[in-house]
């Protein structure tokens, strides 16, 4: 993408020092309007962004807009889905925030969500879930569910090392494991031409169409490092620290993937004792930060993933911050929106604690059929912008945002995704509902 399409910003550059943001009063702020319903959605945000800032410092303070491009409008413009140019705005002006964007189709990138995750080693995916008063929801008590999520972003089956069933690829992995994992081999149940031949013979005895036998098996890596474990779970003590929150729980399926999953649970556990001096309860492994240290009384524990799923429904109060691995905390995410009134006006973070590096998102899809009808909920990206205020230190803004919200949605005039479900509404547009919030804070 040539340079002129980035119009040269007058405000300051974020900066970081020993893990500190450094935040002039005029940032300079990357943003990607989105795909689908990209382009609505940001225009109501970004006028309840301003409001906020404005309203809360009276002009001291404003953000300077950059808009770089990423996804299906990037493609149509400049013939690529993310311009190199677009990744180095965000590695130079370290904190952005983007809409949803389109995953290509075909080769090359397969997300480009994961692919400025990785590129800028954006290793915290923080997902806060809580329920405003008056939002729809599936559950009796919603109002339970106030959990921060930190998702570990770069690891586990996301890291995207796969290869195709038939590939020699493939067929090169199989016979590495042939000959030097004999014993997990055979853990391959259909690993090579012999046993798939068994059964497709038993299929065809039951009226299956026949066909060659042939090795097609995908193979997938999960990666899980010592490394990448402890910066998150650091991070999500750290958290609970400085937020007053009463508990960390490491979620993981440690009892079947020892070596991975239950690595994540014992790493998480040693940081907890080593850097945070925790000790541990009954003989352990649970822990608590004892009196005389920052967090005192903050209770480091875990739980089995499928168990976690369970109980977020049935005792949603026992959990605060929920520290897990990449595919877990997908799973956990999405389904806590959904107890919260979905994923419409469910926000995430992508951040680097130590880079400082951070991409702000919306964590719903791009709803083509919407696109350009002014009807979506523009929450997720506005409360993407709380949290994007919260990390520059801008809290007056942030809280602002959040009285806004509470008072719309209270209003009882809401978009329609709300309304059809609440007694007594009155439907209006994504930009009235930015409207709203604006009316309220």
């Amino acid at each position: 993408m040539p340079e002129s399409t980035i119009t040269p910003p007058t405000g300051g550059t974020i900066t970081v020092a020993a893990g500190k943001l450094a935040v002039p009063d005029r940032p300079v702020i990357p943003f990607i309007r989105g795909d689908g319903t990209g382009a609505d959605i940001w225009a109501a945000s970004v006028r309840v962004f301003d409001a906020a800032v404005r309203k809360a410092y009276g002009g001291r303070r404003q953000v300077d807009w950059l808009e770089v491009f990423a996804g299906e409008e990037s493609f149509k413009r400049f013939n690529t889905w993310l311009p190199d140019e677009t990744v180095e705005a965000f590695k130079r002006y370290l904190v952005g925030i983007k809409g949803p964007l389109t995953t290509p189709v075909g080769g090359g990138i397969s997300s480009l969500n994961v692919a400025l995750r990785q590129m800028l080693d954006l290793y915290v995916c923080l997902r806060p879930v809580q329920w405003f008063s008056g939002v729809p929801s599936p559950v009796k008590h919603p109002e339970k569910v106030d959990m921060v999520i930190f998702r570990e972003n770069t690891e586990d089956i996301y890291a995207g090392i796969e290869f195709a069933g038939g590939t020699p690829e493939s067929q090169k992995i199989l016979d590495f494991l042939a000959q030097n994992f004999p014993k997990q081999f055979k853990k391959i149940r259909f690993g090579t031409k012999d046993a798939a031949a068994q059964w497709l013979q038993r299929l065809e005895d039951l009226g299956a169409p026949h066909r060659e036998a042939t090795v097609d098996v995908g193979i997938g890596f999960k990666p899980v490092s010592y490394l990448g474990t402890i910066r998150l779970i650091q991070a999500a003590i750290s958290y609970a620290i400085t937020n007053k929150r009463k508990s960390v729980t490491i979620v993981h399926k440690g009892n079947i993937m020892k070596f991975t999953e239950g690595a994540f649970r014992d790493w998480g556990y040693r940081i907890a004792r080593e850097q945070f001096g925790a000790v541990e309860i009954d003989g352990g492994p649970w822990c608590r930060i004892p009196e005389g240290r920052p967090g005192a009384g903050i209770v480091i524990k875990d739980s089995i993933a499928d168990i976690t799923l369970q109980q977020v429904l049935t005792r949603p109060a026992e959990f605060d911050v929920i520290a897990t691995l990449n595919l877990n905390g997908d799973y956990l995410s999405d389904a806590l929106a959904a107890q919260v009134g979905g994923i419409g006006i469910a926000p995430g973070g992508n951040i680097n604690y130590i880079s400082g590096h951070a991409i702000f998102e919306a964590t719903h899809g791009t709803a083509p059929k919407y696109a350009g009808k002014d009807v979506v909920n523009p929450g997720s990206v506005v409360l993407s912008g709380e949290m994007m205020f919260r990390y520059l230190g801008w809290n007056e803004a942030a809280d602002l945002i959040i009285k806004g919200l509470n008072g719309a949605i209270a209003s009882k005039k809401v978009t329609y995704d709300f309304a059809r479900q609440m007694e007594g509404a009155t439907e209006i547009k994504c930009s009235g509902f930015g409207d709203n919030i604006i009316a309220h804070m």
